[in-house]
């Protein structure tokens, strides 16, 4: 009865459901993808079976603290009883008030040593966040146009997707796409610094380009980590030109990379902050977090009706969770210990496949690590990638490929993850390759 619910599951979303979202490869039934989701807590999920697997997504980068910790859901349950809706940008609840002094905290009172504050617009999603700031440098610097990097994902509306480097997603929707985005390549060493600096500084001659656009690691581009003085040339390309900076830390806030933040790593402050995914640890709610002085810049008091909202603007069960889980990940040392975990991981990762180390390129920071796979020809594998994340599946393991070609299978676990686990699935990852290499 149980392998009936999830195939009755997968057929109801085969007649309902658009068929572009759900990938569900013909004849299902004898195929291990997808599994339907039952339950999930710390690092375990189970799927509709009882079948349990160790959770090495965090369900896109959603559950740093694990899933459902009870503090987290003991917020979101009390809120739901007391207050589930308001209005967001008429009649304030004060979880949003207390949520937007926490992000200001965590930020530019933190890196400026309380000589600075944070501003804030809520949203639901990443891609709105990311919306908010390029509208905010527009509204700042008067010039119309940003920059952007090739291979960038910063979500799928149609002002983030100007901004999203990859023709799998922009394709289709040229025609509608006002282009207002200049590309630059994303540096894979330190010597595409130098060609950057003149990439960069061309742009801005133009007097048109008013900020750059930037992942301080690509996630879903292939975890592209950049060499070190990335940021450091955004921030003094900026500055040179009166611009602003506008990270985009949807993926990589809130202690994924081992900091707290990723710019942190190179002690760079950007001008606007985007952040989500981890933020409530699974309820929808995005920020777009900006320097108090800037902010106010670029937009105008409100006279009653606001620019720029929505109708679930700082929804307050999601302020509920997003204070537990930024106090869960700050109790439980969470930033450190995913800084830890991660030299242990990537080292698991580099001595399990030591001998095919010109195939298995594997990088990251913290507990945002990518491993790239290549065949002997140096060409992109999108094969070997996509059986070794269906195999690991069912050897009880949840992952995803990445990446352009589809090639890197990123490895993004909760940073609750344990010394044990990484080397059981160390283990696992290294033998389902060579088993598929020596076939």
């Amino acid at each position: 009865m149980s392998g009936l619910r999830r195939q009755e599951t997968l057929n109801l979303l085969r007649e309902y459901e658009s068929r572009n979202i759900t990938w569900l490869p013909e004849g299902a039934e004898g195929c291990v993808w997808p599994i339907v989701w039952e339950r999930a807590k710390g690092m375990q999920v189970w799927d509709c079976d009882g079948k349990e697997y160790l959770d090495f997504t965090a369900a896109f980068g959603v559950a740093a603290a694990g899933h459902a910790p009870s503090p987290v859901v003991r917020a979101g349950q009390a809120q739901m009883e007391k207050l589930l809706h308001a209005m967001g940008d008429v009649h304030p609840h004060s979880g949003k008030a207390r949520l937007a002094k926490r992000l200001s905290g965590l930020t530019w009172e933190r890196w400026s040593g309380a000589n600075q504050k944070a501003k804030v617009i809520f949203c639901n999603s990443g891609f709105e966040a990311v919306e908010a700031a390029m509208k905010s440098v527009c509204q700042i610097s008067g010039r119309e146009r940003i920059i952007r990097f090739q291979g960038a994902y910063h979500g799928l509306g149609y002002g983030a997707l100007v901004a999203t480097g990859r023709d799998y997603f922009r394709g289709r929707f040229g025609k509608q796409l006002a282009e207002f985005a200049d590309v630059v390549r994303f540096p894979h060493c330190e010597a595409d610094l130098v060609s950057l600096r003149g990439e960069l500084v061309a742009k801005f001659e133009s007097g048109k380009v008013g900020g750059i656009l930037a992942e301080p690691i690509q996630g879903r581009g292939g975890m592209n980590v950049p060499p070190f003085g990335f940021l450091p040339l955004l921030r003094e390309v900026c500055d040179q030109f009166d611009a602003c900076l506008v990270l985009d830390e949807i993926y990589t806030g809130f202690g994924r990379t081992g900091k707290w933040f990723a710019g942190e790593h190179e002690g760079v402050a950007p001008d606007f902050l985007c952040v989500g995914k981890a933020l409530t640890g699974g309820f929808p709610l995005s920020a777009c977090v900006g320097r108090s002085d800037l902010m106010d810049a670029a937009w105008p008091k409100s006279d009653g009706e606001a620019i720029h909202t929505s109708t679930y603007l700082g929804h307050p069960v999601g302020c509920a969770m997003a204070l537990a889980q930024l106090e869960r990940i700050e109790e439980r040392r969470l930033v450190e210990h995913s800084a830890r975990a991660g030299i242990e991981l990537r080292e698991a990762l580099q001595a399990t496949f030591g001998e095919a180390s010109n195939q298995v390129l594997v990088r990251g920071r913290g507990l945002m690590i990518g491993a790239e796979f290549r065949r002997t020809c140096g060409w992109p594998d999108a094969t070997m990638a996509s059986e070794l994340v269906r195999a690991m599946l069912k050897n009880g393991f949840l992952l995803l490929p990445s990446g352009e070609f589809g090639n890197v299978i990123a490895i993004t676990p909760p940073l609750i993850v344990t010394p044990t686990q990484i080397r059981n699935f160390a283990s696992c990852f290294g033998r389902l390759y060579f088993e598929r290499k020596t076939r």
